[in-house]
């Protein structure tokens, strides 16, 4: 009980210098945990994906269609339960601006939401998005952003389709939980392969990629085989895997800025180190001769040791409770600001984790050096200690 009341006092001793280092942690734990949202939050697409779900996409590049005649084709393959099918749309959405972008697919209607369980829509909603030709759904984020209901019409000006495109808005799906991307725009591939007919230099009959439902997520290798074995002499050969291996191709065109917002996190942990641990070394420098005072009192060094330790973990903890609390409003913040390039943007519990669990790691390494060498000292040294 003494020794936690001593550590008290000691902590706010200088209070000053030990709110500014308090502060500086918590700045520095905030930052730590705004990193480690931000690269998560650029996986969530990777992490989302399901295991029981496969993608067959062009062998040469993406941007290179496939024939709509492999639906019928893939259907029959052992192990696919499911098939469908989506292509990329693109278009410009009001002002060319980055918060009017967002993702924008021509789907297969009669079958994509079967495959996509986790984007949940009522069934009159999706009832009409089959029946209307040029009708769309729209994740709830990009509703409640745009201001958008059902009913309304989307007008987007077309750049790798080109011309006047109108939707009007069927259905709004939410995700049933909070890291399923709300961001999305789908509309019957069937309208946009009519209307590409009439323009000059397009193929109909073309898709971006196949979306395939399997039975056994052991055996997404072997049928994935199959696929690719079907077409292996035709002019549109397929490369098919798992929609976590598809999705990561996209994450890894962004690996070098990945790999350095970790760095920089890491960095982080550094710089609280060295400002925990200078503040410190300070603090024991200039209690030498109080801890050999206390020796003569019959304190060992454990206990002087323990006094140390116990200012730094509770400093430590502090600034890491601040920062974890306020990572949580500034993460929110963002995420809003930027609703359509990070679709979700949570603070995951392995991220709390790892901000609680360096925070004290912090507090015990800084207090190591200190904490030895006033332990160790001689109270004849130490009273001749000037602080």
């Amino acid at each position: 009980m003494k020794v936690i009341k001593l550590i008290s006092k000691n902590v706010f001793r200088h209070k000053l210098r030990s709110i500014l280092t308090i502060f500086g942690i918590a700045v520095a734990v905030m930052a730590f945990g705004l990193l480690r949202t931000v690269v998560t939050a650029w996986n969530a697409g990777v992490d989302a994906s399901s295991s029981s779900r496969l993608i067959s996409r062009h062998a040469v590049s993406f941007i290179f269609p496939l024939p709509f005649s492999y639906r019928d084709q893939i259907q029959k393959v052992p192990g696919v339960t499911g098939v469908s099918f989506a292509n990329w749309f693109g278009g410009k959405y009001k002002e060319d601006k980055p918060e009017n972008f967002f993702a924008r697919f021509a789907v297969d209607a009669e079958t994509f939401m079967e495959l996509y369980p986790e984007y949940l829509i009522p069934s009159d909603q999706l009832d009409r998005f089959k029946k209307e030709p040029n009708s769309c759904i729209i994740g709830k984020k990009i509703a409640d952003q745009h201001n958008l209901k059902i009913g309304d019409i989307m007008t987007f000006t077309g750049d790798i389709y080109p011309g006047t495109w109108d939707f009007t808005i069927a259905g709004i799906y939410t995700g049933k939980d909070k890291y399923i991307d709300e961001t999305q725009l789908f509309f019957p591939w069937s309208y946009l392969d009519e209307r590409v007919k009439s323009i000059p230099g397009y193929g109909s009959g073309l898709v971006g990629w196949y979306i395939m439902q399997i039975d056994n997520p052991k055996s997404a290798s072997e049928v994935s085989q199959v696929i690719d074995g079907m077409y292996l002499n035709s002019t549109a050969k397929t490369k098919t895997e798992t929609e976590k291996a598809f999705q990561q191709s996209f994450v890894s065109l962004s690996g070098a800025i990945l790999v350095s917002l970790q760095l920089i996190s890491y960095v982080i942990i550094g710089i609280i180190l060295l400002v925990l641990g200078n503040t410190m070394i300070m603090s024991a420098r200039e209690r030498i001769r109080e801890y050999a005072v206390l020796k003569t009192l019959g304190f060992t060094g454990t206990t002087i040791a323990i006094l140390i330790i116990g200012e730094s973990l509770t400093i430590s903890i502090a600034g890491g409770v601040l920062g974890l609390l306020l990572t949580f409003p500034l993460a929110n913040g963002f995420g809003n600001a930027f609703p359509t390039i990070f679709p979700v943007f949570q603070v995951l519990p392995s991220t709390i984790f790892m901000m609680v669990g360096f925070s004290l790691l912090v507090g015990l390494a800084a207090s190591i050096f200190p904490s030895w060498k006033s332990s160790r000292i001689s109270i004849v040294e130490g009273l001749r200690q000037i602080g």
